[in-house]
């Protein structure tokens, strides 16, 4: 039996609502002075919460800065793959047919099953100077 999705709170739409208008990978402590400077009195645990929440909801995706920050975006649903600029942050996602051939091989090779991935590829997008 499936477990019937869980009712938001007011906070986590807010949140929800925010990423949904967002283009970029943003981290938690941008979303929380957004979203206080938009007058919404949110914590910043409950932003981080929530954006965990989402998560291992699969809602958004998660990539780790070169510093080690989380920063999260809403993305498309489906499994896929990002481009990220390493200078101005933009994010282009995109499929990889052969990098999932690639891990559904090696998994099955070492006896790994219900294996999940992640591919971020960062180079310098065409806008950014050298």
């Amino acid at each position: 039996m499936v477990d019937p999705p869980r009712r938001r709170t007011r906070q986590q739409t807010a949140v929800a609502e925010l990423l949904r208008d967002s283009t970029d990978f943003t981290s938690a402590q941008d979303l929380h002075a957004r979203l206080r400077s938009a007058g919404n009195p949110i914590g910043l645990a409950t932003v981080y919460r929530t954006l965990q929440t989402f998560a291992q909801d699969g809602d958004v995706d998660v990539l780790r800065t070169d510093d080690g920050e989380a920063v999260y975006r809403q993305c498309s649903t489906g499994h896929h793959h990002h481009l990220v600029c390493r200078t101005c942050g933009r994010t282009v996602e995109v499929e990889g047919p052969t990098v999932e051939r690639w891990a559904d091989r090696v998994s099955a090779e070492h006896g790994f099953r219900e294996v999940r991935h992640t591919l971020e590829i960062v180079g310098t997008c065409a806008d950014c100077p050298d």
